[in-house]
């Protein structure tokens, strides 16, 4: 995977992430002297400990990228250490922890995937795929990382470079979005699709020129809050559980608090796209159940657009289906899932959607 950050070249992941900070959590000395091992010889900067009483001052010193935690420890477990936590982390301070753990019970998974886990590692574990997933985890970390720092790059700024700064900010944040999308679709071509039909809709709809191209050219962003969901969940080739279906459900309002707080109008408007493309028209959407009118335009045309195409390609999860059979869906949707006049404006283009778009 190469990664490309404004003025310098592309760089392959592992050179952006050497030195890349890991605490370890675990009671057994010879689980943090073998991980220790491992990690420094693939030029992270290790720290260890057996007395999980200690993460919170050694995240508050440290300032970690990863932590690697052990479940089941004296004094503070696993689920402990988490709650203690929480007061130090936010969207802004993404910590992403790797659970490492012999116990592999679903409603013990579950319930560190509720309280923040974002990847598990079952003991004994293999050393190849523990520097592939710890890896992974510190790409996500890294994005996250130069997002923030181009944010407070953009609120420095004097105003006859704000336009400059804002060109990067838009490039990082559809990085992140793009390394969103490629998780479940290899090709990375749905966030280009969804935002190409959704200014089809919004031009179709009667919008001006200039307020269709902002939707077709923020739609791309409407999964951008993915990045905080585990692979385990969104790649899960089976029935998502309840508490699974609450954490994928979070993604809108992550996407949210990922693009908010921009003066740049292409990303106040994803930030709204990204927060209402799970609404339904009949308010039996998430994350807030706002019904008609009351959700955005943009996020009605998009909540289309992302259907459609979702239900046409393929996923790891699933099979697409025929765009006939899913504009027939779409249309059995009209005033229930989606906003009937989108859903008549969609009747008007399908019949010339290009095939890239179906």
């Amino acid at each position: 995977m190469a990664l490309a950050f404004p003025g310098g070249p592309a760089r392959t992941s592992q050179e952006v992430l050497a030195g890349s900070r890991i605490l370890v959590v675990d009671d057994e000395p010879a689980n943090v002297r073998l991980l220790t091992q491992l990690l420094t010889k693939a030029g992270y900067q290790v720290t260890g400990t057996n007395d999980p009483r200690q993460v919170v001052d050694l995240v508050s010193t440290g300032n970690p990228d990863l932590l690697i935690l052990d479940l089941h420890m004296p004094h503070l477990d696993g689920f402990e250490v988490m709650q203690a936590l929480r007061p130090l982390l936010s969207v802004e301070r993404y910590l992403p922890m790797l659970i490492i753990t012999a116990d592999d019970a679903p409603a013990v998974k579950q319930r560190a995937l509720a309280m923040g886990a974002r990847d598990f590692l079952a003991k004994p574990f293999d050393s190849v795929e523990a520097l592939l997933r710890i890896r992974n985890l510190l790409v996500t970390r890294q994005l996250y990382a130069q997002l923030e720092r181009e944010q407070q790059r953009l609120e420095e700024a004097v105003e006859e470079r704000t336009r400059a700064l804002a060109s990067t900010h838009i490039e990082i944040v559809y990085r992140l979005a793009r390394a969103a999308e490629y998780r479940d679709d290899n090709t990375g071509e749905h966030t280009r699709r969804v935002g190409r039909l959704s200014g089809e809709l919004a031009r179709t709809l009667g919008l001006a020129d200039g307020d269709a191209a902002m939707i077709e050219r923020a739609a791309p962003l409407h999964d951008v809050g993915k990045v905080g969901v585990p692979d385990a969940i969104l790649l899960k080739p089976a029935q998502l559980s309840p508490g699974e279906l609450d954490i994928i459900r979070t993604h809108p309002a992550m996407g949210a608090r990922i693009l908010s707080g921009s003066r740049v109008p292409l990303l106040r408007m994803a930030e709204e796209i990204a927060h209402a493309h799970h609404e339904r028209w009949d308010g039996r959407g998430y994350p807030h159940g706002r019904s008609g009118e009351g959700i955005p335009l943009a996020g009605r045309i998009v909540a289309l657009a992302d259907a459609f195409d979702a239900m046409t390609h393929d996923r790891p999860y699933k099979q697409g289906i025929a765009p006939d059979q899913a504009r027939e869906v779409v249309e059995g949707e009209r005033g229930r899932h989606f906003d009937p006049q989108v859903v008549d404006a969609f009747g008007r283009v399908f019949p010339n959607l290009p095939a890239t778009l179906a």
